[in-house]
């Protein structure tokens, strides 16, 4: 089952990706991990961090992929907190990569989404739980 949610919501990623112009950009995405939250933080927790850290290693040559980091909240909260939330969030993630040697910084752009474009329905409980993330999706540089 968690091997179907987690089809599930590369699909809805990509769905969004390529809404945004960035599948047109840079082809198709090689791989996408999600990093989550927990509400009003920014925090990249141990568990959080050592899912991260194995999904890196697992990616051979990763100095030849360009990264695209997008960070987003739940809608509890007003835009502007949610707007400094996300990227407090994507930079969180960010400071995570490039302390892995193999990524450098400038292969890095990031898109804070805030409240906008929630992939999961605010008005439950883990719809918010879920969009209380950050989406890292690689692309092999041509």
């Amino acid at each position: 089952m968690i091997h179907v949610k987690s089809l599930l919501l590369s699909i809805a990623i990509l769905l969004s990706i390529n809404s945004l112009g960035f599948a047109q950009r840079f082809g198709e995405p090689s791989a996408i991990k999600s990093v989550y939250f927990r509400g009003g933080s920014f925090y990249v927790d141990r568990e959080q961090n050592k899912e991260l850290q194995h999904f890196l290693d697992s990616i051979p040559h990763l100095h030849n992929f360009l990264i695209t980091v997008h960070s987003h909240t739940d809608n509890v909260g007003g835009k502007e907190y949610n707007e400094w939330l996300s990227k407090m969030r994507g930079e969180s993630v960010v400071d995570k990569l490039i302390s892995n040697d193999k990524v450098k910084p400038e292969s890095i752009e990031i898109r804070d989404f805030g409240l906008f474009n929630p992939i999961y329905d605010n008005s439950t409980r883990e719809g918010r739980r879920k969009n209380r993330r950050v989406d890292i999706i690689l692309w092999l540089a041509i």
